[in-house]
């Protein structure tokens, strides 16, 4: 009790500090690195996301997924195949794919520019000075950088990326669009649509959010071709576990605890995976 009334002071009074972070590093599957906050801010953290999300989460689009309640990995997945449905007139015509993502997206947040969207949605002042503090507590790189392990960063970034949303959605009006995270793909039956789309992407993104395209993962490719996304292989008619994960998933069985298993058996429900499942239960 004795540290919440102090928070509460130091709040009240504007002398409040975001602490240092405790670094560490997981393979989840590839190399990160997390950044976590003392139980003091964390708790703040918890507060100032509380009040924020049902406020920001009414302007996010219906098409942007991750950190959002209802808006999980299979709720996009299940968006996606839809999409490519439609397009694809059910197999009857061809749908091609951009598949895009963002370089060190986290890393090239730029404070500058976050606080400016915020500024425009936000009027009050002990908000906004609040929410600098806690933005200006990490720094990948000068003014840049939110860190991987704030609550507060999942709700920030999904504001950073909905201008982003809005300039598809509502300028170029791109109508098969999905965004999960720094994840993105835009769905056509035209492939030259997509082609001149991109470089007016990579501009918004570049002059507007200060981000970049990642060189090497950007695809334009059919759905019959096969389409790699959110961990799983897409085809017309079914979807299939990506290689590497497949890989990476006996590898921790082996290795493993029963509620292992049942985890992995509830996320191969949504592909095609009867002959993975029988390797999964004689393991």
């Amino acid at each position: 009790m004795d540290n919440i009334l102090g928070l509460h002071h130091d709040l009240k009074h504007h002398i409040y500090h975001h602490g240092s972070y405790q670094a560490f590093r997981i393979n989840d599957p590839k190399p990160r690195q997390i950044h976590k906050a003392s139980v003091r801010d964390r708790l703040l953290h918890h507060a100032v996301y509380r009040v924020l999300y049902p406020f920001f989460d009414r302007r996010f689009i219906a098409d942007s997924f991750s950190c959002q309640v209802g808006k999980g990995t299979h709720r996009a997945l299940d968006r996606f195949r839809t999409f490519f449905r439609k397009v694809g007139r059910n197999n009857t015509r061809t749908c091609w794919i951009l598949k895009c993502d963002i370089k060190k997206f986290f890393e090239y947040i730029d404070h500058d520019t976050l606080m400016a969207i915020l500024a425009r949605s936000i009027a009050d002042k002990d908000t906004l000075w609040l929410l600098g503090d806690i933005i200006q507590s990490f720094n990948a790189a000068p003014s840049r950088g939110l860190p991987l392990g704030n609550l507060t960063s999942q709700l920030l970034v999904n504001v950073y990326m909905n201008e982003f949303d809005y300039f598809m959605k509502y300028h170029v009006r791109i109508k098969h669009y999905i965004r999960y995270a720094d994840d993105f793909t835009v769905l056509s039956h035209d492939r030259g649509e997509l082609e001149e789309l991109l470089p007016k992407i990579a501009a918004f993104l570049r002059e507007r959010l200060k981000l970049e395209l990642h060189p090497r993962k950007v695809t334009i490719n059919t759905i019959a071709s096969g389409v790699d996304f959110l961990g799983w292989t897409h085809f017309p008619d079914h979807r299939v576990l990506r290689v590497v994960t497949k890989r990476r998933m006996l590898k921790n069985l082996k290795r493993g605890s029963a509620a292992t298993t049942q985890s992995y058996l509830g996320l191969m429900k949504h592909g095609n995976t009867y002959k993975l499942k029988k390797r999964v239960l004689v393991i």
